[in-house]
């Protein structure tokens, strides 16, 4: 029973229930059980044939025995919690009633929506062949102006399992040292000795797949020595470096298990002005205190790709002469710098940046059949190339890599829609993972796929070269099917107070289901809002058609309404439409920060057609 004040003299009770077994959950129970009123360890096991969908993993060699598994696990969750609500209860002989099996539906650990955690993608392909999870600027605790440095970011997006780290390094205020800072700002430094340990530290503790420091390099060659000897010392026989300099290929994920490897590009900054210079694209046109709202940041939805192009051709020209810090040198300022650059660094640098003489679109995005190298764009560099280039950036990314960086003016550590980059073909989407909103839950989704290691083999068809290259402008049929229901949800009762939502009443939630991905699938549903109860029944099925179904992340959302003010949030998750496992399944959500509640979970369907 829950109590709420009204009008600070009444008092307004209302009675806390579960909710009953769907009706599809009590026909699954009739079919495996054969009608009666328990279900054993075979009909458990009929059911988790039926519902493994083709997936080899799911449906265990062993299926009696993981039938048995189950039975027991759910016993010791109902003795560990037989306190609280919906609690597993098992009658003798291990015999699961039909209030045991929905909640065996509806245990996220036991029953989750995708595949169990395990790498299935072909590792063996080189590097080009992977999305691979990236970070930018990775040592930034918050915003881009004024934040501290710190290896603290940098450990928590390893231990997410992001592969690609970002440093940039100057020369201390004593030029004898190294420092990683966001340049010509206000951020605190911290060093980079301490920022090589905690990498080498947490390396491996999510992914034994390789991990790649981009370097951002404004360093004089004494200072570029003493970072060569620094490397050496900090990873000794796990850092990777090719005996060739120019590989014509990249080499495998497989192949760099437990490794770490160097991207980076020839300085040119202590050359061109060894003091001060011109802040990074926007940086100054903006004031990091406004819009840091937390509302602002997460209830902002992810722009269409569409969009972003269109508002990238209005962009005044100004702007796109604007030099920015992560702009990859050309071969003839490669040319001039390379007797400025220390011997040792150089030999240390696995994948080069650097693009071919021309300052055009087509120039840069040449490829060179004698060697691979990186690339890197802006967000708004990309979005007004793939305007007329499209097909010209997936041709480049079969065999070299393409990093995307955001623009300059995100100050908040905000981030862009990763599908204009996805769907192109580059590998490096790089993210500010110390920020959180719609776009950064996306990330967070898409590298749940191929068992969270942080590297995502690309579809077969941005490799193919015959009969032609992939090219993202075209319409493409719609390939399948995607209907999910929407049960009901719970968990909120434990993991919020009474009155986080209404200070009068209980929750009034909904649901929003939908898709991200290429412009023709995204979209967003939503379920009608259940009032006054903090177990919400809504029972609505959505169907979505997809033409990329490769690339599609499926988007669920609660939020708690309100008539006279903006709506609460009340739990999120994203989840790779590849890694869909058909059938009912209990979706954890998580916070905004992309951590998992508790308690906060949905019961939905997933059917292909």
């Amino acid at each position: 029973m829950g109590t709420y004040k009204c009008c600070l003299i009444f008092k307004r009770r209302f009675r806390w229930t579960d909710a009953p077994p769907p009706d599809d959950v009590r026909a699954l129970f009739a079919e495996h059980s054969g009608g009666a009123a328990t279900m054993g360890a075979d009909g458990l096991r009929r059911y988790l044939e039926s519902s493994a969908g083709g997936d080899p993993d799911a449906a265990d060699a062993d299926a009696e025995g993981e039938a048995d598994r189950l039975l027991d696990q759910i016993r010791l969750q109902g003795h560990q919690q037989r306190a609280g609500p919906r609690l597993p209860r098992l009658g003798r002989g291990q015999l699961l009633g039909l209030d045991d099996f929905h909640r065996f539906l509806f245990s996220a650990d036991l029953n989750p929506p995708v595949r169990r955690p395990r790498v299935h993608h072909d590792m063996s392909q080189p590097l080009s062949h992977y999305y691979v999870y990236t970070g930018h600027n990775s040592y930034l605790t918050g915003n881009q102006l004024s934040s501290d440095c710190s290896d603290v970011p940098i450990i928590k997006a390893l231990q997410r399992g992001v592969r690609v780290i970002e440093l940039d390094m100057w020369p201390n205020s004593a030029k004898d040292d190294i420092s990683i800072l966001h340049g010509r700002t206000l951020t605190t430094p911290v060093s980079l000795l301490k920022c090589l340990k905690s990498i080498k530290e947490y390396a491996f503790v999510a992914s034994p797949y390789p991990v790649i420091i981009t370097l951002e390099d404004h360093l004089t060659p004494e200072l570029q020595e003493k970072v060569a000897k620094m490397v050496l010392e900090v990873f000794g026989t796990i850092l990777y470096y090719p005996e060739e300099e120019h590989p014509k290929e990249l080499p495998s994920p497989k192949s760099l298990m437990g490794r770490v490897l160097l991207s980076t590009k020839p300085p040119k900054e202590y050359l061109e002005a060894k003091d001060g210079g011109a802040a990074k694209d926007g940086d100054a046109e903006q004031n990091p205190g406004k819009g840091t709202d937390d509302d602002a940041a997460w209830g902002t939805e992810v722009p269409d790709f569409k969009t972003e192009i269109q508002s990238a051709k209005q962009e005044d020209d100004a702007s796109e002469n604007r030099r920015d810090d992560d702009d990859d040198d050309d071969d003839e300022d490669e040319q001039k710098m390379q007797q400025h650059l220390a011997p040792q660094y150089k030999h240390l640098i696995t994948i080069r940046a650097g693009k071919p003489k021309g300052g055009t679109t087509s120039d840069a995005l040449k490829c060179d059949p004698n060697k691979v190298r990186r690339l890197s764009l802006s967000e708004q560099q990309l979005a007004k190339a793939v305007v007329n280039h499209g097909t010209e950036i997936v041709r480049f990314t079969q065999r070299n890599l393409l990093r995307i960086y955001p623009k300059g003016t995100r100050v908040t550590s905000s981030n862009y829609n990763p599908f204009i980059g996805w769907v192109h073909g580059a590998q490096m989407v790089a993210f500010n993972m110390q920020g959180y909103g719609r776009a950064l839950w996306l990330m967070h989704g898409f590298y749940k796929a191929n068992g969270g290691c942080g590297y995502v083999k690309k579809p077969d068809f941005l490799m193919q070269s015959e009969p032609e290259v992939f090219d993202p402008k075209k319409p493409q049929p719609v390939k399948k099917t995607l209907k999910v229901k929407v049960y009901m949800g719970d968990g909120w009762r434990m993991d919020f107070k009474q009155t986080h939502f209404d200070q009068y009443s209980p929750p009034d939630f909904y649901a929003r289901v939908g898709i991200a991905g290429v412009p023709a699938d995204s979209v967003m549903k939503k379920t009608k809002a259940v009032e006054d109860n903090w177990v919400p029944v809504w029972g609505e099925e959505f169907s979505f058609g997809l033409t990329v179904p490769e690339l599609a992340l499926l988007r669920v959302e609660a939020h708690e309404y309100d008539m006279s003010e903006k709506d609460d949030f009340a739990g999120q998750t994203v989840l790779p439409v590849s890694e869909l496992q058909p059938g009912i399944r209990a979706v954890a959500l998580f916070d905004r920060k992309g951590n998992k509640f508790p308690n906060v979970k949905l019961l939905m369907r997933f059917e292909f057609v």
